[in-house]
């Protein structure tokens, strides 16, 4: 895999079952791991639900394989660490191995207006 290649950084956050204040279960989200990615947009789409508009891109990410990320699966997300302090969230729908242990490509989905600003 071309390092070269790898010009984003993405922070990959892991489901952790946890309780809340009322002591109920809920899921949270725990970073695994900041890696580089080589990011790819592969289509975008606008759906149109109970007269709202929302925009959907889906997203391929390679990353290298490491012991932090093997075991990703659909339930993790990832943030992709924009410029300016922008952060995109991205839920991702698949996960396939580049090679034996060589790289992981990630397909993710994002709302188009799912931005979080971090100062």
């Amino acid at each position: 895999m071309d390092s070269g290649a790898l010009d984003r950084t993405v922070k990959l956050l892991q489901p952790v079952a946890a309780t809340n204040s009322a002591n109920e279960d809920v899921i949270t989200y725990t970073l695994a791991a900041t890696v580089r990615a080589h990011k790819e947009d592969v289509s975008d789409a606008e759906r149109v639900r109970a007269q709202q508009v929302g925009a959907m891109i889906t997203t391929r990410f390679r990353i290298r394989w490491t012991t932090d990320v093997y075991a990703m699966d659909p339930t993790w997300r990832l943030k992709l660490v924009e410029y300016a302090g922008v952060e995109r969230e991205y839920d991702i729908t698949g996960v396939k191995e580049i090679g034996r242990r060589v790289g992981l490509e990630i397909t993710a989905n994002a709302r188009a207006d799912r931005e979080t600003l971090y100062t």
